[in-house]
């Protein structure tokens, strides 16, 4: 059994998606405890306790002491990758892109194609958005050899939720190949989503975008922007998406999701000066999947090395994790991130 605390490091609701998400895989039980001490509603919230649950479904395995606000838990895998078509419903606003974070893993090492289907929210504060994992994480992942594909059925926000979207993953037929980046090159192409969804009337897409491109094109840039004017959310709302592209293939995104007070062109200047932020430090990836990337290099084959924009509480978490669980080693020094990883695969 390992022995996880739930307050190290960053403290949040990451450990746990992370933790869990590589137990899966090695099949090893795991008991975590004092989970999210350092936040203002400790233990387990929703979209953390079903994430949990959607690995025991993916692994045949069980949980033991898992409630909304659960302070610990314990987690059994059962040794099995199942594939097939699975369908949760968070049933508030929590993060259904942070859960499909949880359950890419072991969908991954599954002998067949395995789909999920995830309601709850898909643009908010405090996690990447659908689109973020759509058009930066999805294709980064794309270069280590993994075959996913994200469609957002319906938005969801906060505070309905009630957002749906679909993924697919196709089985991986050996590890997962290590990533090498370490030069961003000259950016080539900036590109975006504004959504807003029951706002046309008040133009937020259209306003989102047209601010977005004014202040991109004082920087020398002529962005490609979509503009999505939605209907099928069951609350209004609205999210803005800016990436950019580089010549050595380098993918940087920064989003925001809408909210009462907050003003189209507020949340335009908030991107846009954030996408630039990570820019700047000459980063071959953005903050959010600086993070994110690492589970999947501690599983590859070989070592990974790549520049971030800044070292972060969930940088630190994450690497802390594949060294406990995976065994990898990791070494972080000016914003370099290199991690051996255990070339794992499963036949």
């Amino acid at each position: 059994m390992l022995e996880i605390d739930g307050a190290e490091k960053s403290g949040s609701g990451a450990l746990v998606r992370v933790a869990v998400a590589l137990c899966s895989l090695v099949n090893r039980p795991m008991r975590m405890f004092r989970i999210r001490e350092n936040r203002e509603k400790q233990g387990l919230r929703p979209q953390h306790l079903l994430a949990v649950k959607g690995c025991a479904s993916l692994t045949s395995g069980r949980v033991e002491g898992a409630a909304a606000g659960s302070r610990e838990f314990s987690y059994y895998p059962g040794g099995k990758l199942n594939s097939g078509a699975f369908q949760w419903d968070i049933g508030t606003a929590g993060s259904a892109t942070m859960m499909a974070f949880t359950l890419i893993p072991a969908a991954l090492f599954a002998k067949e194609s395995t789909r999920f289907t995830i309601r709850g929210g898909l643009f908010q504060d405090h996690a990447p958005t659908a689109f973020h994992m759509q058009e930066v994480l999805l294709p980064l992942l794309k270069r280590m050899g993994a075959r996913i594909s994200l469609r957002v059925v319906r938005p969801g926000y906060v505070p309905k939720g009630n957002g749906e979207l679909e993924m697919t993953i196709e089985p991986m037929k050996g590890p997962l190949a290590s990533l090498e980046m370490m030069e961003r090159g000259d950016i080539e192409k900036i590109f975006g989503i504004s959504m807003a969804s029951h706002l046309a009337t008040q133009s937020v897409a259209r306003r989102m975008a047209e601010r977005s491109c004014s202040l991109l094109a004082k920087k020398g840039f002529d962005p490609q922007i979509d503009v999505i004017e939605d209907g099928s959310a069951v609350q209004s709302g609205a999210a803005l998406f800016l990436g950019a592209q580089t010549s050595q293939g380098c993918l940087l995104g920064f989003d925001m999701a809408g909210k009462r007070g907050r003003s189209s062109e507020s949340i335009a200047e908030r991107v846009v000066a954030g996408l630039f932020e990570d820019l700047e430090t000459g980063a071959v990836v953005d903050r959010f999947a600086a993070d994110q990337l690492i589970p999947f290099a501690g599983l590859a084959r070989g070592r990974s090395r790549f520049l971030v924009p800044r070292r972060t509480d969930h940088i630190e978490s994450s690497l802390w994790l594949i060294e406990k669980i995976l065994g990898s080693r990791t070494e972080f020094k000016d914003n370099l991130i290199c991690i051996d990883g255990k070339g794992f695969f499963r036949e």
